[in-house]
């Protein structure tokens, strides 16, 4: 069974910054992923692709909304993946989702919410 947990959401004033974590457990055992995503969903709208990380090589990519702002990696203390954003925007206000792909599935978390207002 596998789970993943995101954390870190909150409210802050544009500019601002804020760290997203995503810990993945499998069978109740911390697992670290090779392929993991964060996706966001602003209200009314559909969910778009943020950022990934294949931790074997380092490979990352970002949606261009978010480059240069936002940061993919790998903390191997807390062994999660975490997204650090940066210079914040109203427009990134959403509920941020990690999921990772194992054996060809997919797995969601349930999310976190961000919210960037003065």
């Amino acid at each position: 069974q596998v789970e993943v947990v995101e954390s870190g959401g909150g409210l802050v004033q544009p500019g601002g910054s804020l760290r997203l974590s995503c810990a993945v457990s499998v069978s109740g055992f911390t697992f670290s992923p090779v392929h993991t995503n964060w996706y966001r969903q602003a209200p009314g709208k559909e969910r778009e692709f943020v950022a990934y990380l294949f931790s074997s090589s380092g490979a990352t990519n970002y949606a261009d909304s978010v480059k240069g702002r936002f940061t993919i990696s790998k903390d191997n203390v807390k062994d999660t993946v975490d997204l650090q954003m940066n210079s914040l925007k109203p427009e990134d206000t959403a509920m941020y989702y990690c999921n990772t792909v194992r054996l060809g599935n997919t797995y969601w978390g349930q999310g976190t919410q961000v919210t960037v207002s003065s």
